[in-house]
């Protein structure tokens, strides 16, 4: 539901019709896709410039988003200590669901063995087209490359590229050093501020062409690939599907729990987000929203700003099962044995090979193929076996790394002690909770880090309050918020 604010009345809006909500058109953007695909593959593969231009002009946005949401958290709290400690925690923790994630991609299939049986000679397996570029670019990527490539070369590399990993430590560095420098920096805080209203603006603009990209992503991949490939390896498809679920509604549920949380209404209240990865087979798209709907939920600025884009690249739970279980199919299918051993110490490489592969499709294919370079026991060329059904194992990687941010965002809130649990279940359940910012401008106060953004019932649109330097500023951001009414979905 939309509980979008009148600017003048501070009551919540009439909220939209169902038929006009943003999430409905990118679900029938899905559909329409699917159809056209399947019974006109030429037609549908042609639809492919439309996806890819929508995420191209996302990720134009996603570099300024994540450096201006990481500077502005970083810069506004007093103590720097609890950034770093609030980063040591997130670490901990991506590294636990990594390794939990990977666990329960060996156990499955080392119980179903679907690799058993396909007999392939691995000499024998041609790697071509865009395959064998893949192959080549993970064959050349070292298990260490990730901590010696977080350095950018230039300052406009990381952004022209768009390399998160790389704006992550930029955005840090910068925040620290803005923070340091104490009255002195208030202008270019302030500065940074209004950028982020803007950027997000510009990204309003942008997610109304949502149901187009989703469309012409989906045409594509079933224009392209055909129902024939999902047939040809169902029954791998069906188990990394199955085992993605069981992880999420059992370990990321049961981190849900413990914060005594529903993790289904969690999926109700990012409906938007989820259908938009299913739609274009990435997580980049959803990662603003992400970051919008958990700030009003209650967690902190400078909590959402440094986990969730360091999540992105180090927190990836989907790609992790994928992986694991990858690996061991086409060893399987290849008669490779693999002792316990063996897979264990390919889970440690695996740990490694895996960060930075964020929400990109194709990302978990080269990481794969970098694991199996590295390990050496396992033909990489085996790859080729399962490059068919790669695109269609993308949305589920996707959809599992987007669902274990959000959870691990609002664990590592609730870590720090300061997540406002039952705020958090209120805009989960639907309910009318005005935004931290309306709120705050009500009390006549303004708790450190309570701003926060829009109402939950919306992709993209409305701006996001910032912080100002002092107490004179935060009145005038306030005033300016006054007169600028919301907007929201499809109007």
């Amino acid at each position: 539901m939309d509980h979008t604010l009148d600017s003048g009345t501070r009551r919540p809006a009439r909220p939209k019709r169902w038929y006009r909500q943003l999430y409905f058109w990118v679900l029938v953007a899905i559909v329409v896709g699917i159809f056209l695909g399947w019974l006109a593959p030429s037609t549908g593969e042609a639809m492919q410039p439309i996806g890819t231009t929508f995420v191209e002009a996302m990720k134009m946005l996603i570099g300024p988003i994540v450096f201006l949401t990481i500077v502005g958290g970083i810069a506004s709290v007093a103590d720097l200590k609890k950034v770093g400690m609030t980063g040591l925690k997130a670490l901990t923790y991506f590294q636990i669901g990594t390794i939990c994630a990977m666990v329960i991609g060996l156990v499955a299939i080392n119980i179903f063995r679907l690799g058993d049986g396909v007999n392939a000679d691995a000499s024998k397996i041609e790697t071509t087209g865009k395959a064998a570029e893949l192959i080549e670019k993970g064959q050349n990527q070292q298990w260490w490359e990730f901590l010696t490539h977080i350095i950018p070369g230039s300052v406009a590399g990381p952004f022209v590229e768009g390399d998160i990993l790389q704006i992550i430590f930029m955005a840090v560095i910068f925040g620290i050093a803005l923070n340091a420098v104490g009255k002195a920096g208030a202008p270019i805080l302030d500065v940074v501020q209004r950028l982020t209203k803007v950027v997000f603006k510009v990204l309003n603009f942008i997610m109304k062409a949502a149901p187009l990209g989703a469309f012409g992503a989906m045409a594509f991949a079933v224009g392209k690939y055909g129902v024939e490939t999902l047939s040809s390896l169902g029954w791998l498809i069906l188990l990394f599907y199955a085992t993605s679920i069981i992880f999420v509604v059992v370990v990321l549920g049961g981190v849900m729990a413990f914060l005594k949380l529903n993790i289904f209404k969690m999926f109700k209240h990012f409906k938007e987000e989820l259908l938009l990865i299913l739609g274009t087979s990435t997580a980049e798209p959803a990662l603003p929203g992400l970051m919008r709907k958990l700030e009003h939920a209650g967690v902190k600025k400078e909590t959402v700003g440094l986990v969730v884009p360091t999540g992105y690249s180090f927190n990836l739970d989907g790609a992790a099962i994928y992986l694991s279980l990858a690996a061991v199919y086409i060893a399987q299918a290849t008669n490779t044995n693999l002792t316990i051993g063996q897979q264990l110490g390919m889970l440690a490489v695996m740990l490694l090979t895996s960060k930075g592969a964020a929400g990109v499709a194709g990302g978990g294919f080269i990481a794969l193929t970098a694991t199996l370079s590295t390990l050496g026991t396992i033909p990489a060329a085996g790859i080729m076996l399962i490059f068919g059904i790669d695109k269609f194992m993308s949305e589920c990687r996707a959809l599992v790394n987007f669902c274990g941010n959000a959870v691990a965002t609002l664990f590592i809130a609730w870590w720090d002690k300061s997540l406002d649990v039952d705020r958090v279940r209120r805009v989960f359940n639907g309910e009318d909770v005005p935004p931290l910012g309306a709120a705050t401008a009500n009390d006549g106060g303004a708790p450190a880090g309570a701003e926060g953004p829009v109402p939950s019932g919306v992709l993209a649109g409305e701006e996001l309050p910032g912080r100002r330097a002092d107490a004179d500023a935060q009145a005038i951001s306030r005033t300016e918020a006054d007169a600028v009414p919301a907007e929201a979905g499809v109007r």
